[in-house]
């Protein structure tokens, strides 16, 4: 135990020496930003990318912007299968030898997002000994490394294709891991890099019902089957009394707000929950205070930020800013330029500014998962937020839903139509629906006057999905654990069409 204690006290003063290095972009965020673009511009300049576009005449943000344009991975997919099939100097120097397999959200085919050694070690990497060092310094009291830490990716395979490897980016990250995370981490390697999520959960569960966890990494709505499967296994009543010293979650890839409650019932104990937002393409924000769910962008990961005002994106030539012209409150489009050799790249997430000193930010939701069928203007923060007033009202718990419009017929107005999987019914479903459809109301001025006395929008349509429904989609198009989730919001009927069709 006293070897724990010390062992826990040199790595705790050893990542703790990061946050002097964290001040300095919060005091210096523009001078930061500035010297990354330009340091990517002149590694970049040789590549076929960089003379392309000139990389060595650019010498100023305007030239940036005037020289190089924003692309989605469509436009970039050209660069980035050449790079995997070994050729070098693509859209960064040298050989990519990793790519992080993503299809995200949709049943699109797979985007494969190149992560250069740069970007593994000074991004990636970088991150996931951040998160711990701001958690650290705000509690210097913990205990993260005389307990194990619990991890949960995603199927984590790799697999050899032309010169390169690809994979979940969990299964990168993995096996590139350093010696002292490996040994304070559970489940073991060997276990998290088992594809198939069945037989995988039931390894995980076997080996972490044994430990002494006092931390939890996962996407929320995974870490919850994995954690219900554990107080099955081990017949306790909450998760504190088999990990009581279990202090932290560290939580990503979707929003928190539908399953807070739920944790709170099912691990039994206040503990503290960090949000972080990370993705294949970079790890871009880390919650840096205890007491706010607001992300600190991090600004020396080797990633050039920009953003397009959302009330602007779909414009054929829309105003693009950098970092020291956002505005608190908008909502913005993230553009970035990292070091794994992607320029100007629609990554597809949307965020708003609740802070400029120093710059923290919150997701609002995806640039093509919203609803605006009838001009409403739907996002899914504004969902969450109803949806959390619903389920205080009525006693309820969500695990998973999606929304859709109902398009108009003949003389008919539209609607809004939704799939809620709830772990607690609602004490009066129909007050859950009026309780929501009055607070989209009252923090959407779109939908308020769209549903204006049901001329355009009617009252929102309500479907309760049967036990498992989103777990049993998910598992026929092969998308269980990791990052692959259900989009909480579509403009069509592409998701919603065949959940109806399986929640017959």
């Amino acid at each position: 135990m006293a070897t724990k204690a010390l062992f826990n006290t040199v790595v705790n003063w050893f990542i703790r020496q990061r946050i002097d290095q964290i001040q300095n972009f919060i005091d210096h965020p523009i001078e930061t930003q500035k010297g990354i673009l330009f340091s990517q511009l002149f590694h970049a300049e040789d590549t076929e990318y960089g003379k392309l576009y000139g990389f060595n005449s650019i010498s100023s943000y305007q030239d940036f912007k005037n020289k190089v344009p924003i692309v989605t991975y469509e436009d970039f997919e050209p660069y980035i299968e050449k790079a995997r099939q070994g050729y070098k100097d693509v859209s960064w120097p040298g050989l990519i030898k990793h790519f992080a397999k993503s299809s995200g959200t949709t049943n699109a085919k797979s985007k494969f997002i190149p992560i250069s050694a740069e970007s593994l070690e000074y991004c990636h990497m970088k991150a996931g000994k951040d998160m711990v060092s701001i958690y650290a310094n705000n509690h210097p009291e913990n205990q993260l490394f005389t307990n194990k830490n619990l991890r949960l990716g995603g199927s984590s395979e790799l697999y050899a294709d032309f010169n390169t490897k690809f994979g979940d980016l969990s299964a990168i990250l993995i096996d590139n891991l350093p010696f002292w995370v490996e040994i304070t981490t559970t489940p073991s390697k060997k276990v998290s890099l088992m594809s198939e999520w069945e037989s995988k959960l039931k390894a995980i569960t076997s080996e972490v019902k044994n430990e002494d966890v006092g931390s939890i990494l996962g996407v929320p709505s995974w870490m919850m089957v994995l954690l219900q499967r554990v107080l099955k296994e081990t017949q306790v009543s909450n998760i504190a009394e088999l990990w009581p010293n279990l202090e932290v979650f560290f939580h990503g890839g979707i929003s928190f707000k539908p399953y807070r409650e739920q944790y709170k019932q099912i691990i039994g104990k206040n503990i503290n929950y960090y949000e972080i937002y990370n993705a294949s393409e970079g790890f871009f924000g880390i919650q840096d205070r205890s007491d706010s769910d607001e992300m600190l962008l991090m600004l020396d990961y080797g990633i050039f930020y920009e953003f397009i005002p959302m009330d602007q994106f779909h414009f054929s030539s829309p105003k693009v800013v950098s970092l020291e012209e956002v505005e608190i409150g908008k909502n913005y489009a993230m553009v970035i330029t990292t070091n794994g050799g992607l320029w100007r790249y629609l990554i597809g997430d949307t965020v708003v500014f609740t802070s400029i000193s120093p710059f923290r930010i919150k997701i609002t939701g995806r640039t093509k998962h919203y609803i605006n069928a009838f001009g409403e203007e739907l996002m899914i923060t504004n969902v969450e937020s109803a949806l959390a007033k619903a389920c205080e009202a009525t006693g309820a718990q969500i695990t998973d839903f999606t929304g859709a419009p109902v398009f108009m017929k003949e003389n008919e107005g539209g609607a809004h139509e939704w799939i809620f999987e709830f772990s607690r019914l609602p004490d009066d479903l129909e007050n859950f629906i009026d309780v929501f459809d009055q607070h989209l109301k009252t923090i959407n001025s779109d939908y308020e006057a769209k549903r204006y006395n049901n001329m355009t929008l009617k009252r929102p349509i309500v479907h309760i999905a049967k036990h498992n429904l989103f777990y049993h989609w998910l598992e026929s198009k092969g998308k269980l654990g990791g990052q692959n989730k259900v989009p909480r919001l579509s403009n069509d009927r592409e998701y919603i069409d065949p959940l109806l069709e399986l929640n017959k």
